[in-house]
């Protein structure tokens, strides 16, 4: 089977493959504080609960957009697994024409994001993925990645108007239900999920402008945590996809695994030996 791993800001999302189908998936917290050992606690708690055994994995591929927990990730993999993964560098095959002004700038996401968007549905389209920042991105009908936009994710904004706002509350992200509201609360959850449904609304439109090739449909596939909660209020979202990522890291694994045999994945998993002499 094929373990993915792929490590945001805010969660660690990982999915079992067994062959083509995603047979299970977990989310975990992201936590720069954690060792390689707790990681490996943890990573093996979630196989148990399932009865999965490590020997089970063949293989792992890992996308990182947090550099200072990859090394510790991948640590941890070889620990458990006795592999040595697959990771998402600028040197790894994904199959698309990457058209940024320096494409080693494009978080691995947003790539893995692209290419499984493009497989499964076609283009052109445009994916927007809601997490810790909300990522708009562009891809021609020739599957090109044409470039995107950045915005703060919803739950930055939110905090940041509690942080910043000495009299304001924290508040949960549910919608009110109206924009006249009647109290602090309710007027807060209000300017947050409604204004960010405008905010999607005026992107996304404005890149269908610069997108537009012939008559040819743009579909826009969301994917996120709170996708469903934005697109329960527009209509500008076509599609719902919370695996995209999961599966886009499927796609380009099988794009880059010549080579990768079992024997060879577990040479190079080696730990170095570490030889310590006590002074007499």
């Amino acid at each position: 089977m094929l373990l993915v791993f792929d490590v945001g800001n805010s969660n660690i999302v990982l999915g079992m493959f067994n062959q083509e189908k995603l047979a299970y998936s977990w989310r975990i917290s992201t936590d720069q504080a954690k060792s390689s050992d707790e990681y490996v606690i943890l990573i093996n708690q979630l196989l148990q609960y399932y009865d999965l055994k490590p020997e089970s994995v063949d293989d792992v591929i890992v996308s990182s957009v947090v550099p200072d927990i990859t090394y510790t990730m991948e640590l941890a993999i070889r620990k458990l697994f006795n592999l040595f993964p697959l990771s998402m560098d600028s040197g790894t095959n994904t199959g698309m024409d990457i058209q940024y002004d320096n494409p080693k700038q494009v978080g691995a996401d947003r790539i893995v994001n692209a290419v499984a968007a493009f497989e499964k549905y076609g283009g052109p389209l445009i994916v927007v993925d809601f997490g810790t920042a909300t990522t708009f991105c562009a891809i021609s009908a020739a599957g090109e990645y044409l470039g995107g936009t950045i915005s703060p994710g919803i739950k930055i904004s939110s905090d940041a108007l509690f942080q910043k706002a000495a009299k304001l509350p924290r508040i949960d992200l549910v919608k009110p239900g109206r924009v006249i509201c009647q109290n602090t609360v309710n007027s807060m959850q209000s300017g947050i999920i409604y204004g960010y449904v405008g905010l999607v609304e005026y992107i996304v439109d404005k890149m269908k402008s610069e997108l537009k090739d012939g008559e040819k449909p743009i579909r826009v596939v969301a994917t996120g945590g709170l996708s469903t909660l934005i697109a329960s209020e527009t209509d500008t979202i076509d599609i719902i996809d919370k695996t995209i990522t999961l599966n886009g890291l499927k796609i380009i694994y099988e794009r880059n695994k010549e080579g990768r045999t079992r024997e060879s994945v577990r040479r190079e998993a080696m730990l170095p030996e570490i030889n310590i002499q006590l002074e007499a």
